[in-house]
């Protein structure tokens, strides 16, 4: 296929109500209606949510995705309480029950696929900020003051712009509209539908996805503009050229899901495309080796980045690392070495191909490495110099707010891009054939599940509701920029130490 007459066009930055691929979405609420029913279509007539729809003159199947529960229906001007012949019942959905773990609930879940459908916030009850991890970003809750300290802003001129280059140093001066930008997933990890169907979204929002470290595949050339391109151990795929098409080129020194552990990529995975682009053998295990065996100094480390820097005289350098209990010291050497971005990458993250042993066990949870980066570079008096990112675990629009409030200055995310695919998390990336959904796979007949158009637009669709919520969320705490977040650890609280803190105010006023 040639994708760059098909699909080079960038799409714009709007939502389109871009339904399931599978026919009928998983929802909370299960709705049933029995054989009693003589299609009086009352129930289309009356639910707000159209969760009813009307077929050739009868009652279509129900979308009971979009029902807003079991008090909803009770009402005396709702779907249950309106036939007479008792032929509709509605209660918790079993399957949604299967669904999920503490990090990622099945209200997590449910409610990224409602975004990436409507590019809106749940209407029913469905928890859409934190999971149940116990722990982490979904221990911190923002303190909001009784009201908007500025009534009177306008939401849509609140600014969620950031810079990627804090330097006077006469390269790229580059702006991302939104404080997100997609983190590394190689091709090969993942189908090169799922792949620019991340790149083409976050283009239209005006941002950049990496390329992880699978190379630079030849269908990515027309969005150059918008691509980081990845230098990782394995060196694969990486030359002169791909380093010098983009705007930013990307170390990665290490990941957050399996620090020390390098990467690899199994056999299965590793057709002859992804040979092609990594330039070895079809069917051979890859692995990356850790760390880079010409690194074992700022001055090494140095080397590297002037390397870049005399490739590409214009593009900028992103340094990725992982959250030792060193990591401050680590971020300032990547400053001193001349990098335009420090993107910290804490234990949290990684797909279902990251062994849970290394995600559980060995670098440090982001929302600690945040602050203590950021802290250690106000004094050290070089934080207006550098862009801090943080990843390894954000899953909503609450968490990216969480990771500016405590010193970064944006975020990547990679994880709620493939929830928004509607990736079920079931920890099957590893194998070949083992995504079902055709998302982190190679294998051409699953890849063949998923439509480009389709999945780009789902993707849209969830940034635009996460930069609606951050705007809601700034707009409470009398902000005007995202940029005015940043270090703001005054309006957050934890849990563990904050008896009077609440949540019940802050969905009412998020919609």
């Amino acid at each position: 296929m040639d994708y760059k007459k098909v699909w080079r066009e960038v799409p714009p930055a709007e939502t389109v109500e871009t339904p399931s691929r599978f026919g009928r979405a998983i929802g909370k609420y299960s709705v049933v209606v029995t054989d009693a029913c003589n299609d009086c279509l009352k129930c289309v007539a009356v639910c707000p949510e159209k969760v009813f729809e009307v077929q050739g003159g009868k009652l279509a199947p129900p979308l009971d995705h979009r029902c807003l529960g079991i008090d909803c229906s009770l009402k005396s001007n709702r779907c249950v309480r309106n036939c007479h012949l008792g032929a509709i019942r509605v209660g918790l959905n079993p399957s949604a029950k299967a669904l999920g773990d503490k990090r990622w609930t099945s209200d997590l879940l449910m409610s990224t696929w409602h975004m990436a459908e409507t590019g809106r916030l749940p209407s029913n009850d469905l928890e859409f900020r934190t999971g149940d991890s116990g722990g982490g970003f979904d221990k911190l809750r923002f303190v909001f003051p009784k009201r908007p300290p500025f009534p009177s802003l306008d939401k849509a001129l609140i600014d969620t712009s950031i810079s990627l280059n804090k330097r006077d140093d006469g390269r790229l001066k580059i702006d991302i509209s939104i404080p997100v930008y997609g983190g590394g997933m190689s091709f090969g990890s993942i189908s090169h539908v799922t792949m620019l169907s991340r790149i083409r979204a976050f283009a239209a929002w005006g941002s950049f996805t990496s390329t992880g470290e699978g190379g630079y595949p030849e269908a990515l050339f027309p969005f150059d503009d918008n691509i980081i391109t990845q230098i990782a151990t394995g060196l694969f795929g990486v030359r002169e050229e791909t380093i010098q098409r983009v705007k930013i080129v990307e170390f990665k020194y290490a990941q957050g899901a399996k620090p020390g552990l390098g990467g690899h990529l199994l056999g299965s995975k590793v057709t002859e495309a992804v040979a092609r682009i990594r330039e070895t053998v079809p069917g051979s295990s890859l692995f990356s080796p850790f760390p880079f065996h010409s690194v074992y100094s700022v001055e090494d480390h140095k080397k590297h980045v002037d390397w870049i820097k005399s490739v590409n005289p214009r593009g900028l350098v992103s340094v990725k690392v992982s959250t030792p209990t060193d990591v401050d010291m680590v971020a300032v050497g990547s400053y001193h070495a001349g990098a335009h971005i420090v993107h910290i990458d804490g234990s949290y993250g990684g797909t279902g191909a990251a062994p849970d042993v290394a995600k559980k066990n060995i670098a440090m949870p982001v929302e600690y490495a945040i602050p203590k980066v950021h802290n250690f570079m106000v004094n050290e008096g070089i934080r207006n110099e550098i862009t801090l990112i943080a990843s390894g675990g954000i899953r909503t629009a609450y968490d990216v707010a969480k990771a500016i409030a405590l010193g970064a200055d944006g975020v990547v995310t990679g994880t709620p891009d493939l929830v928004a695919l509607e990736c079920v998390r079931c920890h099957n990336c590893e194998s070949g054939r083992g995504c079902a959904r055709g998302i982190a796979t190679t294998d051409l007949e699953l890849v063949g599940l998923m439509n480009l158009t389709w999945g780009t637009q789902r993707v849209i669709n969830m940034l635009s509701c996460w930069r609606d919520q951050l705007r809601e969320i700034l707009y409470r705490l009398g902000l005007r920029s995202i940029r005015e977040l940043v270090g703001r650890t005054d309006v957050l609280a934890h849990l563990d130490y904050n008896d009077n803190v609440q949540d019940d105010d802050i969905r009412q006023q998020a919609k």
